[in-house]
């Protein structure tokens, strides 16, 4: 007799329906045999599947048994077909009957005494199950509160196998989890830090708002302990907040990773990924023979801090080109290509030198220009025009970190972007996610005009720092924000300048 279920599978962040066919014979002897391109968790089903069924009071089937996983050219991996190899098996043995197989995916990993285990990707499941006409899905208990935020979806949370059969016999009725989205992204939307906490700084505070403004991405340049980590940390606080297709975009990602927690719903606040230096370069933009998303995928949306800039490796840095350019991330192997997004907004910090006091007054540099010039070279001329913003974070001084008065607040920065995005949205259309940082040739020559002293500032800037093309392009992109910020419609040679003071590194490489 053989039995037809519905299930999932994942290429990238996209869930992909996969059938769960299940033929047992009515005689002769054997084992059961998974095909279809299963990978080792997928084989090792087996197992997990037979005791389940042994300790949930079902007899496992005595002859042989064959479970296809259609389309037989794709890959399987992971546990999540667990629970739909089970059913399959019961229903293909004649345990019971359903009629509600044709109407629900169904998903979840066995544990040996039958309880169903959360499994990754429950979001991406869900989405997929609305789009491909189920009425349901049924996942792991742990996983409900995400996959319920797919509206008109019934979402069945069950906790053992033996709830799942009964509810596909009709026996049990399940409720469907319901949950009010607005309400939990509300409830999560809360930054825990503030830069009211950072003293000083406001100089470097400034530079911050126009990135965030703009989405410009930052380098902090300064001496050990003078506050970069802090700062980079309260990154996302002004930044506008999580709106809620960038949630559900950013979620599912999380969500395949296995980077969301039990129970965790939606994730409501902009991601931070702050990866060690020591992270290899698959680690950081994604890999694996099925790939799988890296750290500039996970920070989609929101902000990849990266300490100890020239301490990760050459390899890893130069990957971070293309994500850079294109907000995307193309995995290439040989037998498939995926694409991730990875639209993100790079915050790195360094110091000046290897000893890290060469720009500090208060301690003297150990380090020879030799050095300097080897340690800053780590950091290749295309990386760094692809940086917009290039900061010297000075250490603080003691009055102002006894100080009770506090910096300037995240609200009143976050204002200051506000205002900036409002403009930006004007200016290139409603619903446009077009920010000043992403601007294109065309664009830049539309609305970055400049008059004859703008002209003359960025003419001698090109000539005394030697500014590359692209590197020209970041500073008149950068003034279009500043402008923004100070609500003016042109460009003027206080823009540029403040503009240009932010490629320090273009006076050291």
């Amino acid at each position: 007799m053989v039995s037809c279920l519905h299930s999932v599978s994942f290429f990238g962040i996209e869930a992909v329906t996969v059938e769960v066919e299940v033929d047992v014979a009515r005689r002769g002897f054997g084992g059961a045999t998974v095909v279809g391109l299963p990978d080792a968790a997928v084989k090792e089903s087996i197992e997990r599947v037979r005791s389940a069924l042994k300790n949930s009071g079902y007899q496992f089937p005595r002859y042989k048994t064959v479970i296809n996983l259609a389309p037989a050219d794709m890959r399987k991996e992971g546990p999540l077909f667990d629970l739909p190899i089970a059913l399959g098996i019961l229903l293909a043995n004649g345990d019971f009957a359903s009629e509600k197989t044709s109407r629900f995916l169904l998903v979840g990993e066995l544990a040996l005494d039958g309880r169903v285990r959360p499994i990754k990707g429950a979001l991406s499941a869900a989405i997929l199950a609305k789009s491909c006409g189920f009425s349901g899905i049924v996942v792991p208990a742990e996983n409900a509160q995400e996959a319920a935020v797919v509206e008109e979806l019934e979402v069945i949370p069950v906790t053992n196998l033996t709830q799942a059969a009964s509810f596909l016999s009709g026996e049990l009725e399940l409720e469907p989890v319901v949950i009010d989205i607005e309400r939990v992204f509300n409830n999560a939307a809360v930054y825990e830090h503030d830069f009211a906490d950072v003293r000083g700084q406001e100089q470097v505070k400034r530079a911050i708002t126009i990135a965030a403004a703009g989405s410009h991405n930052i380098l902090f340049i300064g001496p050990p302990g003078s506050g970069k980590t802090m700062l980079a940390k309260r990154f996302p606080t002004i930044q506008p907040p999580l709106a809620l297709e960038e949630s559900l975009e950013t979620t599912r990602i999380h969500s395949v990773a296995g980077e969301l927690s039990a129970g965790q719903s939606l994730l409501a606040t902009r991601p931070v990924r702050a990866p060690h230096h020591s992270a290899s370069t698959s680690a950081l933009v994604g890999g694996g023979v099925i790939p799988k998303a890296g750290e500039v995928s996970l920070a989609h949306h929101g902000v990849l801090f990266l300490d100890e800039f020239p301490e990760f490796s050459r390899q890893s840095l130069e990957a971070l080109r293309q994500p850079l350019e294109d907000a995307n991330i193309t995995i290439a192997r040989a037998h498939t290509t995926v694409s991730f997004p990875a639209s993100f907004m790079l915050v790195a910090a360094m110091n000046p030198c290897p000893c890290g006091y060469f720009t500090d007054s208060r301690k003297p540099c150990k380090c020879s220009p030799i050095q300097i010039e080897k340690y800053l070279s780590r950091i290749s001329g295309p990386l760094v025009d692809r940086i917009d913003i290039h900061i010297e974070v000075p250490g603080v001084p003691f009055q102002e970190l006894r100080s009770g008065k506090d910096g300037t607040s995240s609200a009143s920065m976050r204002e200051s972007v506000l205002a900036s995005r409002r403009r930006q949205q004007e200016r290139f259309g409603e619903k446009s996610t077009l920010k000043n940082g992403r601007m294109d040739g065309k664009l830049l020559r539309e609305h970055c005009k400049i008059d004859e002293a703008g002209e003359s500032v960025l003419r001698q800037a090109m000539t005394e720092l030697g500014l590359s093309a692209r590197a020209h392009d970041k500073v008149l992109r950068v003034a279009r924000t500043i402008a923004d910020i100070a609500d003016r419609d042109r460009l003027t040679a206080e823009d540029l300048l403040e503009a240009i003071q932010y490629r320090r590194l273009d006076r050291q490489l």
